[in-house]
């Protein structure tokens, strides 16, 4: 009935009731409109398409547009007229066609937008940190949350199944637990580089005596990381990772600070007890994220100060924390001298108790190279009192050498803080200038001290 009454309309009229139909349509998002639209359509186009004629009789064939292609096509004005009105009528029904295409296009990108919408409002924090174990299926997946729980969980679409990889930090639905995000490897880590403007300003310089050891870590540090040439031409590989040990105060740590300050690469500075975490398997988790970091941005120097905290011989451990900290350093083995090895990672490690280390980690091929750090002797106390001295405003009388002669031994700290402390006396006389008298009471206060308590260290 549709097609009767739109063939009997003139082609103003059909030309309004089209565009008010493909209008409904577009509006109401229904299958009746569209419908309806559709069958004007091919109303319309059987309507250009000339009638059946009866065989034998000469006419020409039509064409695509039902105008005539024989010898008399185009001759005369009707039938360029027609033609004309039939070009007119095809234009006429693309240009609809074309806005139906665009409103359809509008529509999409508008559901599109929502739907981006719904995915950020889903993967708004606050959300859970959790860790990937294992996928099952495209939609579904086991994971772990951080209180020690496993669930088997939906898997948000928009997400890549590539990155969804065993032991991934994934981002958790508060409520469903369902995977909304993956998180790059160091977003769950605690673990992060120095930047330039945190590095320290110690230099090789600030640092009296240890002449022996600054030569040693150059050239097991920094030269391999700078020259890397000259070793492969001799044909050798450079030491791997260096043990700095001796009593405390030494000045261990202040040498790696100065490794950091002189050398470019990117330094990673961990202490020993932060790899002993709450749950089991953080730790070592822990230890594969440092090395991982170092290889990343190598050439890179890793510093793990007290290391005795996760490296003491292992023993039959009969507590979980016990074996806990015997994985880690497995890990820590393994990572240092494993099939994933890297010569452009240096490792430093420091400590109060070499005697205490696991004979695995001492061993050539980890710790290649052993820097002892002993309590300094009369020209060591001279350099170091002249680089700690040189800042400060001394009378005449100030006589160094009286303090360097003397038999106490002391560390560099000690020293350190014997000068410390004589500033404080002539500060706390409102002086300018430090006396002979306030060195007298600073090595007093930091060297009369009960010999049994630092029994050990002797």
């Amino acid at each position: 009935m549709c097609g009767v009454v739109y063939m009997r309309m003139c082609t103003l009229c059909r030309e309004v009731f089209l565009w008010r139909a493909l209008s409904c349509a577009s509006r109401r998002r229904s299958d009746a409109p569209k419908l309806f639209f559709s069958r004007c359509v091919m109303a319309s186009t059987a309507a250009m398409l000339p009638k059946a004629v009866a065989p034998g009789m000469d006419v020409d064939m039509p064409d695509v547009l039902g105008l005539p292609t024989g010898k008399g096509a185009g001759t005369s004005q009707t039938d360029l007229y027609s033609r004309m009105k039939a070009l007119q009528k095809h234009l006429q029904f693309l240009d609809i066609q074309e806005e139906y295409i665009k409103d359809e296009m509008s529509n999409l990108k508008r559901e599109l937008v929502r739907a981006k919408e719904e995915v950020k409002r889903i993967q708004s924090v606050p959300l859970v940190i959790g860790q990937f174990l294992e996928i099952i299926d495209h939609n579904h997946g086991i994971v772990s949350s951080t209180t020690g729980s496993n669930y088997y969980v939906r898997i948000l679409s928009t997400i890549n199944r590539e990155l969804l990889k065993p032991g991934a930090s994934v981002a958790l639905h508060r409520h469903s637990n369902a995977v909304v995000d993956v998180l790059p490897p160091e977003a769950d880590s605690s673990i992060s580089m120095l930047g330039a403007d945190e590095r320290p300003d110690v230099s090789y310089n600030d640092i009296g005596g240890c002449d022996q050891q600054k030569q040693e870590i150059r050239e097991a540090v920094e030269l391999p990381l700078t020259h890397h040439d000259l070793y492969a031409q001799i044909g050798i590989d450079p030491p791997r990772g260096v043990l700095l040990y001796g009593p405390p105060g030494t000045g261990k740590t202040m040498l790696a600070k100065a490794v950091a300050h002189h050398t470019t690469a990117a330094f990673i500075r961990v202490v020993g007890s932060e790899f002993v975490q709450k749950y089991l398997g953080e730790g070592p988790r822990m230890v594969r994220d440092v090395f991982r970091l170092a290889r990343e941005n190598a050439p890179a120097v890793i510093f793990i100060d007290e290391v005795d905290a996760i490296a003491t011989k292992r023993f039959d451990a009969q507590t979980g924390a016990d074996r806990e900290v015997q994985r880690i350093l497995m890990e820590l083995l393994t990572q240092m001298d494993g099939f994933d090895q890297s010569v452009n990672v240096k490792v430093i490690m420091c400590t109060n108790r070499a005697d205490t280390l696991d004979p695995a980690l001492l061993r050539p091929g980890r710790l290649d190279r052993k820097i002892e750090f002993p309590q300094p002797g009369r020209r060591e106390k001279r350099l170091i009192f002249q680089v700690l001295t040189a800042p400060m405003n001394l009378s005449e009388d100030v006589d160094l050498e009286d303090y360097v002669s003397r038999p106490e031994k002391i560390s560099g700290a000690e020293i350190a803080c014997i000068v410390q402390e004589a500033g404080m006396q002539a500060v706390r006389n409102n002086r300018y200038v430090v006396l002979p008298k306030d060195f007298e009471k600073g090595y007093k206060a930091n060297t009369q001290k009960n010999d049994k308590d630092f029994e050990f260290y002797r």
